[in-house]
């Protein structure tokens, strides 16, 4: 840890925090004479993602009016920031004891049909530089599915055959994205499921929005809908589903069948992404506790690739990786 964020832990009296999957470690700060607390976020990797372009989207979506943790104060020398804190209470808390999650997930929809409505493409750091939403490109959906063969297939299989799958697979897989039909045009969090969403008195807030990129508006609605941290019917997707129709742009209705098209291959797309990632932070970084999600992520995978266009795929799946192989949550290290 860097001095500066092992001076900061002694000065104050901060208790530790659940974070996310990324370099950022979280710490609560309670402030005494007003009862009140924020958070102290310390990045030990990759301050300029994670430090600087992570409070820059903040303020971004706090200047369209979408709640996200403002910034109170900041040491970007010494590595780490001070925000508003949101509390624990995320909507994946209240889905799990609610019986009426069909209601919820309205609300879920609805800011995302709200974010999806930003047309600024520029953000600005608090040292006042300004970037650009890079777009979604092919070459960022082979980044992100190319985890699956780095990180997922060594962990069940040699190398020889890691990089034959990976070969065909990518070839497979680049026809595949360049099928998309929908232009990169929309806001996309690319993160946005309910483990990122928190309850904030009768509104909800957005974190976790560094990775926020211009693409398409399936995306966030796959992230949302297919999300491998709960569990939900095939009848609640398709509701939820049909709630964004109902409530979206318009063309996004009148050519459902392309919607549905690019939903069920950016769902693939992510699911990919998301074994690999689970992979990773198991081998790399120690996290096990993500290797029980990979079960249900290959279920996920396997409802969004009964379309033909994914005959190929499945059948290289299903030749190197079976069931019984992607049942399996417990791996070790080669």
């Amino acid at each position: 840890m860097v001095n500066g964020a092992t001076m900061i832990l002694k000065k104050f009296k901060l208790s530790s925090i659940s974070g996310d999957a990324s370099f950022r470690q979280y710490y609560r700060k309670f402030n005494s004479k007003k009862n009140l607390s924020s958070i102290i976020v310390i990045s030990k990797k990759e301050k300029n993602k994670n430090l600087l372009i992570y409070t820059a989207i903040n303020q971004f979506l706090l200047d369209h009016n979408i709640r996200a943790p403002r910034l109170l104060a900041e040491n970007y020398k010494k590595g780490f920031i001070e925000i508003e804190d949101f509390g624990n209470i995320t909507i994946h808390n209240i889905l799990k004891k609610s019986r009426k999650k069909f209601h919820i997930y309205k609300k879920t929809v609805d800011l995302l049909i709200r974010l999806q409505k930003i047309k600024s493409r520029i953000i600005k750091d608090f040292y006042g530089k300004s970037y650009k939403l890079e777009n979604y490109s092919v070459k960022n959906l082979h980044k992100e599915s190319d985890l699956f063969f780095d990180w997922y297939l060594p962990l069940i299989m040699k190398k020889n055959k890691v990089l034959k799958i990976k070969k065909v697979l990518k070839k497979e897989l680049q026809i595949l994205y360049k099928k998309l039909k929908f232009k990169d045009k929309i806001f996309v969090h690319r993160d946005f499921h309910v483990s990122n969403l928190m309850k904030i008195n009768s509104r909800i807030g957005v974190i976790d929005s560094q990775d926020a990129i211009i693409g398409n508006p399936t995306y966030d609605l796959a992230s949302l809908i297919d999300d491998v941290r709960i569990k939900t019917s095939n009848q609640l997707k398709k509701n939820i589903f049909n709630y964004y129709l109902n409530k979206c742009p318009k063309i996004y209705r009148r050519k459902k069948n392309e919607f549905i098209h690019d939903f069920n291959i950016l769902s693939v797309q992510r699911n990919l992404k998301i074994i690999g990632i689970f992979s990773r932070l198991f081998k790399r970084d120690k996290k096990n506790q993500y290797l029980k999600l990979i079960p249900y992520t290959w279920k996920l995978l396997e409802i969004r690739s009964k379309d033909k266009m994914f005959g190929e795929i499945n059948i290289i799946l299903n030749k190197f990786i079976p069931s019984k192989t992607r049942a399996k949550n417990k791996f070790y290290a080669n």
